[in-house]
């Protein structure tokens, strides 16, 4: 998507409220928010079914929301911010998936958003000694066993930023999904944290800088939290709280969940305890665990193969689905993820594990930037 492209989708956010799916809709539409700012006064023949009042809204004057998105667009040009949109080669491809995606996304960081394992750690503002210790020994065995994933979390008190330096002490990357604008950090207290992890990680966001530290705004970047993730793992909550709406966001995507349990009684257990006890997320007691359920244990033999050096199979027998994946990189040439789901029809786990099975063959490379390269 070009700049200017990018310019006219940021002030299609700031026309005024328009929900997240009907947001999502409206891009997927036209393709982007300069034909929707082309289009504005027949939206109704693209977006059948729209109301009176997001037809009186797109139709508007655009003069405002294109003033504040220039300033948006100096605001990260100059402080290192990437604007990533709906239809970019790397926008979080698992939230294509999602109906109320966001459109824009701000993000300051080094990871890859499309890496092959993405997993959420989420939980209570008021993380016990057991809930630290469960998230320590999770992921130093995780290290071992499947060592690359990306992992999220929304870097509040806690068990989000247990999870955060769990990670980052581990060597694994770590991405912090924030309520409020890249131009502020809450709470104050994690400014260290974060300054790790834009190093070995990132920040991402779909707010805007100045955007108000407000309540809802924490609910809603929950649903990036949960779908930009192949599973979602809570650690300690109350009967009610934040992690437990991730959870029920991740089981409305599709997402895997898990659940460590804690002991009958233990106030901020009884949140896991509950969703063990009615089937709504699994129970959780390793890494071992997790792994064995998520089908990643295989990462392990393709560490093992790599420490000893691939032996690529010259004539090698591929399935229907490992062709179709080969002959896509070979029609097309060096690919990301986004276009290879767009090129091949397959689904985000089918196509990762295909792009694995050819990677253990010796027939595909992932390079920086998760761009996948045909070495036959």
């Amino acid at each position: 998507m070009t700049i200017e492209d990018k310019l006219y989708t940021i002030a299609l956010t700031k026309l005024g409220y328009i929900s997240s799916d009907n947001l999502l809709r409206i891009i997927q539409e036209t393709g982007g928010g300069r034909q929707v700012f082309m289009q504005r006064n027949d939206i109704s023949d693209i977006i059948p079914g729209c109301t009176q009042r997001l037809k009186e809204l797109i139709a508007s004057d655009w003069s405002d929301a294109l003033s504040t998105a220039e300033a948006e667009l100096e605001f990260c040009a100059n402080n290192g911010i990437s604007i990533i949109c709906h239809g970019d080669a790397d926008y979080p491809v698992r939230l294509n998936e999602c109906p109320d995606a966001p459109v824009v996304l701000y993000y300051k960081g080094v990871s890859n958003l499309n890496d092959r394992h993405v997993i959420s750690i989420v939980g209570t503002r008021h993380c016990t000694t057991y809930g630290a210790d469960c998230i320590r020994r999770f992921m130093a065995d995780l290290r071992s066993l499947c060592p690359n994933v990306l992992v999220v979390s929304g870097l509040a008190y806690g068990v989000d930023v247990n999870a955060h330096v769990q990670a980052l002490d581990n060597g694994f990357e770590t991405v912090g999904v924030l309520a409020h604008g890249l131009d502020t950090l809450y709470p104050a207290v994690h400014k260290a944290v974060a300054a790790r992890m834009v190093k070995q990680g990132g920040l991402i966001s779909e707010f805007s800088s100045g955007t108000k530290i407000d309540k809802i705004n924490f609910i809603q970047r929950n649903r990036i939290v949960a779908g930009m993730t192949d599973a979602t793992i809570i650690v300690e909550s109350a009967a009610h709280g934040g992690g437990l709406i991730t959870v029920r966001i991740a089981q409305d995507y599709g997402r895997e969940t898990f659940a460590f349990p804690g002991r009958a009684g233990d106030k901020y257990s009884e949140g896991c305890n509950s969703l063990i006890r009615d089937n709504r997320a699994m129970l959780l007691t390793s890494a071992a665990d997790f792994v064995q359920s998520m089908g990643w244990h295989t990462d392990a033999l393709l560490t093992k193969a790599k420490s000893k050096g691939i032996e690529r199979d010259l004539f090698p027998q591929l399935t229907t689905i490992q062709q179709c994946v080969a002959d896509a990189l070979r029609n097309n040439g060096d690919m990301q993820l986004n276009p290879l789901l767009v090129t091949t029809g397959l689904s985000i786990g089918t196509l990762n594990q295909t792009l694995f099975e050819l990677e253990m063959m010796g027939i595909v490379k992932p390079y920086a930037g998760g761009t996948y390269h045909l070495l036959t």
